[in-house]
């Protein structure tokens, strides 16, 4: 499947791209804000509906979802901050959870979709994504659809290098997993869905289940579940699994050995090195860049993909994807790819309508996956 955008002006200067680099590592662009009107009624383009496109520079550190809890429209409450685990010497570990209200009406048990943020595994939050002008509000809406949202935050690159990441990742899957009961969650049907670093993360957690290495820290205590009169056991056992059911991934690394800058001497400490803890002077081990990529633990049993990414796409290039659509084909695992033509990284088009088009298109086929795969 691909989608065909139109580019009509040249690619940007130097100095637009470095403006880019730094705003898209906030998770935001300048753009004009756009929304979008009602399309058809497939799930995807019911969420999509009201969706703002184009957040501002202005926006950056602000932040319109705080407090202990949060009314969202439909009947769907949101709880920031919430801690799944403490490691001591390192910032609690956070997430943002978005209950709708019915989850938890006559033990109800509603589909879990987990968001990782990108932002380079150096920066970024559980409330930002790509040129999304309110990322709190579409996940709110995916929540009112009938499903538990939680968005995750975890340890940057510069707190503590792979596996630290994909290790919190895990924790948080399998902190939810426990506190199912508490905010109505089926553990039988968990989806998890990232951009960039973040898609990373999302493709590494879905082909990695039952990797005894990349389990969660030992040191890790989790949290007890944010819900009056819940008491919740002990999350990141043994017996709790780290396992999902279908994968969404936009734009991500996913063979580390492929990425030229990563694996080659003399290079600049990219995002991705420092990731990986590699030294500035020497090639990245072998060893390491494989223990770090998805495609290494592709296997028969790995959960449905979807894999997005823009053929104009300078930070990740677009072949990142190619390898591993093929390496999950090899293995028979069901993989869905789209190629968004004309749009770079975040979604970033020649225009302000390019942008949203990409965004908007992106946002209803993930969805759209989602529903398909783990219900409603």
């Amino acid at each position: 499947m691909r989608h065909r955008l139109d580019a009509a002006q040249s690619r940007r200067e130097g100095d637009c791209m470095r403006l880019f680099s730094i705003l898209s590592v906030a998770g935001i662009m300048a753009l004009p804000s756009l929304a979008l009107a009602s399309g058809p009624s497939t799930l995807g383009a019911q969420v999509a509906a009201d969706v703002k496109v184009g957040a501002t520079v202005q926006d950056v550190g602000a932040d319109s979802f705080a407090g202990t809890h949060v009314s969202f429209p439909d009947g769907v409450t949101g709880y920031p901050d919430v801690t799944y685990a403490t490691l001591l010497g390192y910032r609690p570990l956070k997430l943002d959870l978005f209950v709708p209200d019915k989850a938890r009406e006559n033990n109800a048990k509603r589909p879990l979709v987990i968001y990782v943020h990108g932002g380079g595994w150096f920066a970024g939050g559980p409330r930002r994504s790509a040129a999304y002008a309110d990322w709190p509000k579409v996940l709110a809406t995916l929540a009112a659809k009938g499903y538990v949202v939680a968005s995750v935050g975890y340890r940057f690159s510069g707190e503590a290098p792979f596996p630290a990441a994909i290790q919190d990742v895990k924790s948080a899957i399998r902190w939810l997993r426990v506190n199912a009961a508490a905010y109505g969650i089926d553990p039988d049907r968990v989806a998890i869905w990232g951009q960039s670093a973040g898609g990373h993360l999302a493709a590494l957690a879905g082909t990695s289940c039952g990797v005894k290495a990349l389990d969660p820290d030992p040191r890790t205590v989790p949290a007890r579940a944010n819900v009056e009169t819940v008491a919740s056991t002990a999350a990141g056992s043994d017996e709790t699994s780290d396992c999902v059911q279908a994968v969404v991934a936009w734009f991500g690394i996913y063979d580390f050995a492929q990425m030229p800058q990563v694996s080659a001497a003399g290079r600049d400490a990219d995002a991705g090195s420092r990731f990986l803890g590699c030294a500035a002077d020497k090639p990245c081990e072998a060893d390491r860049l494989a223990a770090a990529s998805p495609i290494t633990y592709v296997d028969r049993k790995d959960p449905p993909f979807l894999l997005i990414h823009g053929t104009d796409d300078e930070v990740v290039p677009d072949s990142q994807t190619d390898l591993f659509e093929r390496k999950l084909k090899d293995n028979k695992v069901p993989v869905t790819k789209i190629m968004i033509d004309g749009v770079g990284h975040s979604w970033i088009g020649k225009t302000p309508e390019d942008t949203k088009k990409a965004s908007i298109d992106s946002l209803v086929a993930s969805i759209n996956f989602i529903e398909k795969n783990i219900g409603k």
